[in-house]
């Protein structure tokens, strides 16, 4: 069909509701109704993102019950064992989230897929966290990470816990092509769902499980813990699960940002929800200003990437950007182990292609193995679960130049949380000695050379976009 056909289907088929079918008419612009219809919102091995809202090409309950047809259909194919372990499902602050979410769980349900679902929101790193902690086949967050506002996403991981990869993804595609029309899909009653225990509410006990896993990764107690850090979870999920594992870990001097504190869809203090733009520290910059933090700690909103930004010896804020944070955290997380004498022979660093070659140095020098993947953590955990099947190397450190980094293996994907752990404790041992992470980081350059980088970021949205996109690749 065309798009105009589509858009036609859409408002004359009974199946769509009114609100629907209001939002299509308010459209005037016929290049956006093409946007909405031009095409299917394509699931690839990210799940779904897109703008939020009515048609094909967008995130609505339609599509979203869609991807998640697919995966339910794709668990059904493996059998019974399959669908009694389950699905877990978190979701973020944005619009709908919620909804979505429900939608899923529900979709799943009508499959006799069971669910295990968050009773509110909960950063993307505890989905992973989860889905091993549970034994799930799989597990979805409702997510744009830290996209505008008018996004959303689906996110699908399957049963090691990080990132569906090419193989699973296309046999979630291949059931979403055999569903000819939105009113084939099963939606089951959530309250009845419930009553038959296919969906299960999941609260605080998972929370505090993950908090215990994630202080036995702390390295060092001998720490000024005094140290004063501003903290802005960007109106996002960090809020709760950060301020909670730094308070655990001793650190009673962590401000928050208050305009940043609670949950906002349309991040109106902030517009572009990205730490690692220094424009989304204004506020925090403000505020540390004020208390004289030693450290700011921002994280986005699903809580997966975490950027800081540090006072130097003028009371000037200095951003530390991916490249460089990655770089102190190998550096201290090495040479803390060194001195535990807990660095194992067959140790592992792994990162991206595209991410900075200055660890790879300070690892050479504790013996330790660095490896590289293509961009993106469902590349760089797959090494940690490879090792698992292996034994070939100890995944101790991933991390990529777009602020996103895992210590450990109990969780297989970044995350913001265990990494504000480690950032602050950092902070504390240097705060010790006398140092700033600023400090530190001239001292590796010293050590091992100078390395700079510059990240350009261009945005092409729409048809025009994706065709252009298109000719470029």
């Amino acid at each position: 069909m065309s798009y105009k056909e589509k858009y036609r289907y859409w408002l004359e088929n009974e199946f769509f509701d009114e609100e629907t079918k209001l939002e299509l008419r308010s459209i005037t612009d016929e290049k956006e109704i093409e946007d909405r219809f031009y095409t299917d919102l394509s699931f690839g091995t990210a799940g779904l993102r897109g703008i939020v809202g009515a048609g094909t090409n967008r995130m609505n309950k339609y599509t979203v019950s869609l991807a998640a047809h697919g995966l339910a259909q794709t668990i059904v194919n493996r059998g019974e064992e399959a669908k009694n372990r389950g699905v877990a499902i978190a979701y973020d602050v944005r619009h709908f989230s919620d909804k979505f979410a429900e939608i899923t769980a529900r979709v799943l349900a009508a499959s006799g897929v069971k669910v295990y679902l968050f009773d509110g929101i909960r950063p993307t790193p505890l989905l992973s966290y989860t889905i091993r902690k549970l034994k799930t086949i799989s597990g979805i967050v409702i997510t744009a990470s830290h996209n505008p506002k008018s996004y959303n996403g689906f996110k699908v991981y399957w049963e090691d816990g990080s990132q569906i990869l090419d193989d699973i993804a296309s046999e979630i595609l291949k059931e979403i092509d055999k569903v000819k029309d939105f009113s084939e899909i099963k939606i089951a009653d959530l309250e009845e769902a419930k009553e038959a225990g296919l969906i299960e509410i999941l609260g605080k006990e998972i929370d505090e499980a993950y908090d215990k896993d994630l202080l036995a990764l702390s390295l060092c107690d001998d720490i000024d813990k005094d140290v004063r850090i501003i903290y802005t979870p960007l109106n996002g999920t960090g809020n709760l699960p950060v301020r909670r594992i730094l308070r655990k870990r001793g650190f009673a001097n962590v401000i928050v940002v208050p305009e940043q504190e609670n949950p906002d869809p349309d991040f109106t203090t902030v517009g572009y929800p990205n730490p690692e733009d220094i424009k989304a520290f204004d506020y925090a910059i403000a505020l540390g200003k004020k208390e004289q933090g030693d450290i700011i700690i921002a994280t986005d909103p699903d809580c997966d990437r975490v950027a800081a930004m540090v006072r130097d010896r003028d009371n000037e804020y200095k951003f530390i950007n991916g490249n460089q944070m990655g770089v102190l955290l190998v550096n201290y997380i090495l040479s803390q182990r060194k001195k535990k004498d807990t660095l194992p022979g067959n140790g592992a660093l792994v990162k991206s292609i595209v991410t900075g070659d200055l660890s790879k140095l300070i690892a050479d020098k504790y013996g330790i193995k660095t490896i590289e993947t293509l961009t993106g953590f469902k590349h760089i955990c797959g090494k940690a679960n490879e090792f698992d099947m292996t034994g070939e190397y100890e995944f101790i450190f991933g991390y990529e130049e777009s602020i996103g980094y895992v210590y450990g293996t109990m969780v297989r994907d970044k995350d913001a949380v265990n990494t504000s752990m480690l950032i602050a404790e950092m902070v504390g041992y240097y705060k010790k000695e006398g140092k700033t992470l600023l400090d530190v980081l001239e001292e590796i350059y010293k050590e091992f050379g100078y390395y700079k980088e510059k990240l350009i970021s261009i945005v092409l949205e729409g048809l025009e976009g994706s065709r252009r996109i298109g000719r470029i690749m």
